[in-house]
């Protein structure tokens, strides 16, 4: 039995919409959790564009990432990401790297859906 939930991400700040996500997606709101089992829920997360936050932070916050070469470290703002893939991309990052890092993770993530 699939169980859906559905977070109104409207005037929210971003870590609370993504910790609230999180534990839907491991199971932890359900009575018959398990933690080395994938439960059937399906979280759906509207108004990505209105969730709530600082101008400041929007310019300070950076995503770093490292290609694997020498000189290959990558950082953005916040600000930048949203503007090259969506209000949606930070909030999964957001959600993604609040899972447990394990071979559970990229089905966890599959049953994740973002609106705009």
């Amino acid at each position: 039995m699939t169980t859906e939930f559905t977070i109104d991400a409207a005037g929210k700040s971003l870590g609370r919409v993504a910790s609230e996500a999180a534990k839907m997606l491991m199971g932890k709101t359900l009575p018959d959790y398990v933690p080395n089992k994938r439960s059937d829920t399906r979280v759906k997360i509207t108004n990505a564009k209105k969730i709530s936050m600082p101008d400041r932070k929007k310019t300070q916050k950076t995503y770093t990432t490292y290609t694997g070469y020498p000189g290959g470290k990558r950082t953005e703002s916040f600000r930048m990401l949203r503007d090259r893939r969506g209000a949606a991309e930070p909030l999964r990052r957001a959600v993604e790297r609040m899972l447990p890092r394990n071979t559970l993770r990229n089905a966890r993530m599959k049953s994740l859906e973002i609106s705009e």
